[in-house]
């Protein structure tokens, strides 16, 4: 217990700084995390879910730059690939931002609900200082808990999950 201690103390004293868990050469994460869309500049608390394919945003007031409400039907939105979009965000706190990105698919979604279209823009997603760019889909998650949804694009290849890590233990 005492070469514990000491080990210890001579490991904060050294000034090195503690890396997030890992285990096969993977980061581990918890079902809740503190995310930073460095594209918007704000944080989220994420839900992890490993059920969910996609990554998916809090997004509402979207339109196709130079297109109508009307112009935007579902049957036509693969035919707005490569146009801007513009959507505004907010995160838990209330903090709300305007972005414009370039729609880069259409996912097909099924939920509960059933199934739905949605456009994918790419996002950088940093957590504990590791950057990640990834598809990230937009809908409007305001009347839900978490406003970002971790899906397993952002997981796959580099995270695992733990679903007894707390977001505080990084």
């Amino acid at each position: 217990m005492k070469n514990i201690l000491i080990s210890a103390v001579l490991l904060l004293a050294s000034g090195t700084t503690f890396a997030a868990p890992q285990c096969d050469g993977k980061s581990i994460v918890g079902p809740v995390e503190t995310i930073k869309v460095h594209d918007l500049g704000i944080n989220y608390k994420a839900r992890i879910d490993t059920g969910a394919n996609t990554t998916s945003i809090n997004a509402y007031n979207i339109k196709i730059d130079g297109k109508t409400e009307n112009d935007d039907s579902k049957q036509g939105m693969h035919d707005n690939l490569g146009h801007k979009i513009t959507f505004t965000t907010e995160n838990e706190l209330g903090q709300e931002v305007t972005h414009t990105a370039k729609i880069i698919k259409v996912s097909k979604i099924r939920n509960a609900q059933g199934v739905e279209r949605r456009y994918a823009v790419v996002m950088d997603l940093i957590w504990n200082g590791q950057s990640k760019a990834i598809p990230v889909n937009l809908r409007d998650r305001s009347k839900l808990e978490y406003k970002l949804l971790i899906g397993r694009n952002w997981l796959e290849g580099d995270y695992l999950v733990d679903v007894t890590k707390e977001d505080a233990d990084d």
